[in-house]
């Protein structure tokens, strides 16, 4: 069996944000086989990213047998390496890697989850979260029957009031209940004292996690951090396993949490969840409720919870959908998804 043809393009996402989620977003790649069979993967990079995928993955994959999607994976890197060991170039990869991961599960007949985990129970739901951005938003969460919820507290900006942030977090812990899983995200924009202050003001509400506080690069600053009262999570915008393990050596976050569609695709996925087991942290990914991170959540995680997917990303056909806070696969070969033809620009 050998390639014949790879190419990508990025969707239009009416209602997305009018910055790089959509400008350097979401990316739809496809991978064709001689004999007929397609795979289909979602990575990012935008523009960038596909020309990463038509010209140097397409002239590295083209003609090639594609079953050995592990070392396809590791040759693509060694490939790019010079310039890509971080952002667009690994994103690009992710498309690519996940493309091969559902020719592989078509081929052989199963879904991916399977692959990872023969034993996986697919008619086991698998419980979600939703990120909220207020009192009313919470409810609405609580009433859609989600099992957490994840304040996002951005709004408070650079230097926030803990005091501010620690009424909003007191009002949802009473709302949720001591059940249910509650996490805020900052989404990097404090500094070490700021995140002090807030972690030792929302301590008393048994909180899952503190998300992102600091810049994603600020290892320094992570370091510090975790004399936390509060569990330090992130991870989303890490790249390869080589990423990860400076985050687990040095055991800057407790939780983990990479987006399958950039950090370099299922193949990274398992290595992080590898790694996390050798280091005792919990790997918990980046919208978890959209399809290729979900198989891998059904099949390897021992703390399964995923995140709400975003609601403008509509392009995949057969995407499970979350029901009364629930989501669960099907049986169906590889991630069990396809798209329009007309997705496609006409040659």
């Amino acid at each position: 069996m050998k390639i014949t043809q790879l190419r990508a393009v990025q969707p239009a996402t009416p209602g997305s944000p009018p910055d790089w989620r959509t400008q350097l977003g979401q990316i739809v790649v496809e991978v064709t086989t001689d004999e007929g069979v397609t795979g289909i993967g979602v990575g990012g990079g935008g523009l960038a990213g596909i020309h990463i995928i038509e010209t140097v993955l397409r002239d590295l994959l083209i003609g090639q047998d594609p079953t050995d999607v592990e070392a396809w994976h590791s040759e693509m890197c060694r490939h790019t390496a010079f310039y890509g060991q971080k952002g667009l170039v690994v994103m690009a990869i992710s498309g690519v890697d996940l493309a091969l991961w559902d020719l592989r599960g078509k081929l052989l007949g199963q879904p991916v989850a399977r692959l990872l985990n023969e034993g996986v129970d697919l008619a086991q739901p698998l419980p979600t979260y939703r990120t909220v951005f207020d009192d009313v938003e919470t409810e609405a969460a609580l009433d859609a029957g989600h099992a957490a919820v994840k304040l996002h507290v951005e709004r408070f900006g650079d230097r926030p009031d803990p005091t501010a942030i620690a009424e909003l977090v007191e009002r949802a812990r009473n709302k949720l209940g001591s059940e249910r899983a509650l996490m805020i995200d900052a989404f990097g924009r404090w500094d070490i004292p700021s995140t002090m202050a807030v972690a030792a003001a929302i301590e008393p509400y048994q909180l899952d996690w503190l998300e992102e506080p600091l810049s994603c690069d600020d290892l320094a600053g992570y370091e510090a951090l975790k004399q936390s009262p509060v569990p330090i999570a992130g991870g989303e915008h890490e790249y390869l396993i080589s990423g990860f393990e400076t985050l687990a050596r040095e055991q800057l976050h407790t939780v983990l949490q990479p987006d399958i569609n950039w950090c370099g695709g299922m193949t990274t996925l398992v290595q992080i969840y590898q790694l996390a087991a050798q280091t005792g942290l919990r790997v918990c990914p980046h919208r978890g409720s959209e399809v290729y991170a979900l198989h891998a959540i059904a099949a390897i995680d021992p703390q399964p919870l995923a995140e709400s997917p975003r609601n403008w990303f509509n392009v995949l056909q057969g995407s499970p959908a979350i029901e009364n806070g629930m989501i669960q696969l099907t049986d169906a070969p590889g991630f069990g998804i396809n798209v329009a033809a007309d997705l496609w620009p006409a040659n």
